[in-house]
């Protein structure tokens, strides 16, 4: 006889969950739901998590069929305790980042829409527009997604030019500024002619417009003209003057008719098909439209419940001057109060949460909600095109399916020295670049003057599928790691090796190989000496050539890194004592070689890892004397 240890779902054990249930507090905090794999499934906030727990599983709650689905899978529950909401919804956040749970809410990181940064970990904070946002640094804060990329880079022009600022991300002269500098566009910080904190001053000004607070901006400097101009110092009065003037063009023709343009009120609203929610949240400070700012999401859950989690992610790193004092939304929050008593609390204020129905603030909702509109129209004409391409491949390989994930591979080098390989990654015809990874290539008959391109691919792949051969019993097919389609950079030689290889892992049979040449943009097929009879305009082989395209960026940018770091470690290989991190550290210090030469002992000491005595003997290695 057999007796079964399967984990039954808690609807399924009435004694079990109620037991469960009553073991949880009436208290604030973070709940979780498991399935019977121990996968974390939901995370969730309350400020009575008894009660919120236990309307999951009441036969009378209105629940949404992904939630009904989601209560059927759950055999266990655990809890956090908080001593407070707001401590329950920062853990909510940080826990739905590190787990990922399937239920819940996720925004994507849709890598179209730009952030603004500003460093402020280092003592001269850079301001910078990027699209990645990296959270490494807790100092460092992000504006944005913005929407319209040609507007953020011209308002960071533009306060480029009210504010000097530094101009360059590396000093152009070793021993004196650069022209920015007598032109009054820079306050001289390669040379530190001005303190850290003068410039950080500097600095919080253009953020205050980057927060919305332009208006208040303008009062504050207002005053500073007046106060130069009665102490006579008509120089300084002019410049704040412009600097005035500048800021108003800013917000010039952005007005937004609203019956109280004193009240600063962020509005928020989506437009969703079945996959995804374009989301769009529309920030008004004193009656004008600061910043408009977007969000991505799966459709899969209510849109008051991708709402909340769009305003919780954008509200969570934002300071307490950049939290409005109304918030519109289109559908109502399933937590609204939690959230508003969280933003009271850190605003010092009162926030108010609110879905109009009715006259102008309805009006502004719908205006918001058109914008969502037009975004998810564009998303849904560019996933149409990158369908079509990947059906256009399907069919022009004879594959069994469209392709979810392709690799593309390429090798870069100067005649063998820095040899170097990338393999990117596409899913659904769009790059993913978290995917993305680079090799070194270990072959030693790869050196300077010698280079053999075939050796070096089958090298890669051997790397990059040597677990799979190494352990037959791990999944290949249906793991979201495993390619459906590889894409070689060459023509019939580099499609053999790495052919070759792949027959000798015993894993030709489950993956397919295709390689892409550059003159004719030629496909070749395994074991076939003429490429596929295609057209290069095709949309299914013009997929494979931005795949190409990109395999040849990523790994020349690998080399060209590679080679510049080898270049600059070129003298410093030959002191004693100095290792290859210690060099970086040097380096990263002094930014060059050059500068490490003009260094004193002293300084050289200041460098982590760098102890009086090794200062002394790289400083006598660039003075014999």
């Amino acid at each position: 006889m057999t007796i079964s240890t399967q984990i039954l779902p808690l609807v399924k054990e009435p004694e079990r969950l109620e037991n469960r249930l009553a073991e949880i507090p009436p208290e604030p905090g973070v709940y979780f739901m498991r399935d019977k794999s121990d996968r974390i499934i939901y995370i969730g906030k309350s400020r009575k998590l008894r009660a919120r727990v236990r309307s999951y599983f009441r036969d009378g709650y209105n629940k949404s069929e992904r939630i009904a689905t989601m209560v059927k899978l759950v055999t266990e529950i655990e809890f956090i305790v908080t001593d407070t909401e707001s401590e329950a919804l920062a853990l909510e956040a940080n826990l739905i980042k590190q787990h990922q749970p399937y239920f819940n809410v996720l925004l994507k990181d849709d890598k179209k829409y730009p952030y603004l940064c500003i460093t402020w970990s280092e003592d001269y904070p850079r301001i910078f527009i990027t699209r990645k946002r990296q959270l490494g640094k807790e100092k460092d804060k992000f504006y944005g997604p913005y929407t319209d990329a040609g507007l953020l880079r011209e308002i960071l022009r533009l306060c480029k030019r009210i504010f000097p600022q530094r101009q360059r991300p590396q000093p152009l002269f070793k021993d004196r500024p650069c022209l920015n500098y007598d032109l009054g566009r820079c306050p001289g910080v390669c040379q530190k002619m001005i303190s850290p904190e003068e410039y950080r001053k500097i600095v919080q000004k253009i953020a205050m417009v980057f927060q919305g607070r332009t208006q208040e901006l303008i009062d504050i400097l207002t005053q500073q003209m007046n106060a130069a101009a009665e102490d006579l110092n008509f120089e300084s009065a002019a410049r704040i003057r412009d600097q005035i003037s500048g800021l108003k063009s800013l917000t010039a023709d952005q007005k937004v008719s609203l019956p109280d343009d004193t009240v600063s009120r962020d509005a928020i609203a989506l437009a969703a098909d079945a996959q995804h929610a374009c989301i769009q949240l529309f920030q008004i400070r004193a009656g004008q439209l600061v910043g408009r700012l977007a969000f991505v999401a799966d459709a899969h859950a209510e849109p008051g419940a991708i709402l909340q989690r769009a305003l919780e992610e954008h509200y969570q790193t934002a300071d307490s001057v950049e939290i409005p004092t109304e918030i519109l939304v289109q559908h109502e929050l399933p937590d609204t109060e939690i959230l508003a008593d969280v933003l009271t609390e850190r605003k010092g204020r009162k926030v108010t949460i609110l879905a109009p129905l009715r006259q102008t603030k309805a009006e502004l909702i719908e205006m918001v909600e058109r914008n969502a509109q037009y975004e998810l129209q564009r998303m849904q004409k560019l996933g149409d095109r990158n369908h079509q391409a990947m059906q256009d491949l399907a069919a022009i390989l004879d594959l069994p399916d469209v392709p979810h994930r392709i690799e593309g591979y390429d090798i870069s080098h100067i005649q063998g020295s820095n040899a170097v390989a990338s393999q990117v990654v596409f899913i659904d015809g769009l790059p993913a670049k978290q995917h993305y990874r680079h090799y070194k290539i270990k072959n030693p008959t790869v050196t300077a003057g010698h280079s053999d391109d075939f050796a070096s691919l089958a090298e890669v792949i051997q790397r990059r599928f040597r677990k799979y051969a190494e352990d037959p019993q791990l999944t290949r097919l249906g793991n979201p790691d495993w390619p459906d389609l590889i894409m070689i950079d060459g023509g019939k030689g580099q499609l053999s090796s790495v052919v070759a290889v792949l027959q000798e892992m015993n894993l030709l049979e489950d993956l397919r190989v295709v390689s892409l040449a550059k003159q004719r943009e030629e496909i070749f097929l395994p074991g076939e000496s003429q490429p596929l009879t295609t057209d290069a305009e095709q949309p299914g082989v013009q997929l494979l050539r931005r795949l190409r395209d990109e395999a040849h960026r990523f790994a020349v940018t690998f080399h060209r890194q590679q080679r510049s770091d080898k270049l600059k470690r070129s003298r410093l290989d030959e002191i004693p004592g100095l290792g290859h991190h210690r060099q970086k550290q040097l380096l990263g210090h002094f930014r060059s070689v050059d500068y490490i030469r003009q260094a004193t002992t002293a300084q050289l000491a200041e460098v982590p890892g760098i102890g009086p005595r090794l200062a002394q003997e790289i400083y006598d290695y660039f003075h014999p004397s």
